[in-house]
């Protein structure tokens, strides 16, 4: 028998509507839309609710998990891979299940990385704007041939993987760092080696880690004077895997000579939302938008039609899964003895 359930689903945008509906067909439970990002203070929007459904940016600390489990809250469904802005430990002791997706569309973002590669190094951004202010002169858009650069890829899981096959298609050299190596990589003939050596050989350094505490700050000012001169950072990960002050350093120095990110620290404030008629309130991330050699994306690396329909169908299968009682590989939670 199909249990339904019905679900607050927040920060919920136009495309998330209509690629949760497509999928939605198939189950029949009932999705309760809410522009609102989750927190303390809009958790009693999910009252009546068994489960809610909720994004990167919103906030699942100890205080809104309470709030939610005194509203009959059972189950936190993650449309996201990352889970570092939910506290595990709460969520068990209250017993609520939490269940992400895992994954989506690897080649989603690794493509956007790569495409974050090509406009920064071929400056697509600033020629754009200079062509239709009919200026057709090159001074100042010269790049580089991609082949035969030192590509350094953090980080190997299968969004790292997909990025390490692209850039081996424009025969660059790839070096990676990862606590378990992938053998097929290595067999293509990617390099495991040290965190310190890929700072110092990579022209381009892409991040395709999760933000745990080891790697909270991953560059930091350290890492960017270990790095080679004029360096590619390229981070479609999480944004706190970046010092942005020390990076803003770094391009001020020269010692970066390239930054594309998709991701930022401080997102929370920003992405996801049409701030064009307001005054940017994060010096930071201001300061970081007026370098020419900078391209900053607001986190949509994973949207493509594809991964949106596999968020969804993943989504609302774990959900089945859940109010079913059946096993759900997707369940997040804290390590034994963590």
């Amino acid at each position: 028998m199909v249990m339904l359930m019905k679900v607050a689903f927040f920060s919920a945008k136009p495309y998330d509507r209509s690629s949760f509906d497509a999928v939605n067909r198939t189950f029949q439970h009932e999705l309760i839309y809410l522009e609102a990002h989750l927190d303390e203070t809009t958790a009693v929007l999910a009252r009546g609710c068994g489960a809610v459904c909720a994004f990167v940016n919103d906030s699942l600390d100890r205080d809104t998990l309470c709030a939610l489990r005194e509203l009959g809250v059972r189950m936190i469904l993650l449309r996201c891979a990352g889970y570092n802005h939910v506290d595990l430990q709460a969520a068990g002791e209250l017993g609520l299940l939490v269940a992400r997706v895992p994954e989506y569309s690897p080649f989603a973002v690794a493509e956007h990385a790569a495409a974050l590669v090509l406009a920064l190094n071929r400056k697509i951004h600033r020629a754009y704007h200079r062509v239709r202010e009919s200026n057709f002169s090159l001074d100042g858009l010269m790049g580089f041939d991609l082949n035969g650069c030192t590509v350094g890829v953090f980080g190997t899981g299968k969004i790292g993987t997909a990025f390490c096959r692209i850039m081996q298609g424009f025969g660059c050299r790839i070096l990676a760092y990862d606590l378990y190596p992938n053998k097929a990589l290595i067999d293509s003939g990617v390099h495991y080696t040290d965190k310190d050596t890929l700072l110092i050989q990579s022209d381009i350094l892409s991040l395709h880690c999760p933000l745990t505490p080891e790697t909270h700050y991953l560059i930091d000012e350290e890492a960017i004077a270990k790095a080679k001169d004029g360096i590619m950072l390229i981070n479609t990960s999480r944004g706190a895997l970046i010092d942005a002050r020390a990076l803003i350093q770094g391009l001020k120095s020269g010692k970066i000579g390239y930054v594309g990110l998709d991701v930022y620290e401080e997102e929370g404030d920003l992405f996801f939302e049409d701030l064009s008629n307001q005054v940017l309130k994060d010096d930071v991330f201001a300061r970081l938008t007026t370098f020419p050699n900078v391209i900053i994306t607001g986190h949509q690396a994973f949207f493509t039609g594809d991964a949106m329909q596999a968020i969804a169908a993943t989504t609302l299968n774990n959900l089945s899964h859940l109010e079913a009682g059946k096993p759900c590989s997707n369940l997040v939670s804290l390590p034994s003895g963590g």
